[in-house]
């Protein structure tokens, strides 16, 4: 099942420091100006179904299963586009908002990719 879909339509000029940490920052086309800065930002607008651990992010044709998500990362990301994904392989997420992922190399990232987050 689909549970939400976008395409990046920004990449702000400090997401790289965010991603050689193995972190990915999202925001909807709503973003503040002053997070655009390092998120990456997509059109994304409606979950589907709330994100749980054992779900699939897809990026660049890689899927990393999802291990945790935070208590207000479905809020965010309905809300506001806004979700944080951090590679660590943690089953326990450090902040209310995170999504962990398998701690795997990311993918090539640029404007025009899609991402995707499924049920198994």
């Amino acid at each position: 099942m689909l549970k939400y879909s976008a395409t990046i339509t920004a990449i702000g000029p400090l997401t790289s420091e965010f991603i050689d940490a193995g972190i990915l920052v999202f925001f909807g086309q709503s973003a503040p100006e002053e997070l655009t800065e390092f998120a990456l930002i997509h059109d994304g607008q409606t979950l589907a179904a709330p994100v749980a651990p054992g779900d699939e992010f897809v990026l660049g044709g890689e899927h990393y299963r999802l291990l945790a998500v935070g208590e207000v990362a479905n809020q965010n990301l309905g809300n506001l586009g806004h979700f944080i994904i951090k590679f660590n392989g943690a089953s326990t997420p450090e902040m209310p908002g995170d999504m962990c992922a398998e701690a795997r190399p990311l993918p090539k990232i640029e404007v025009g990719a899609q991402f995707q987050i499924l049920s198994p």
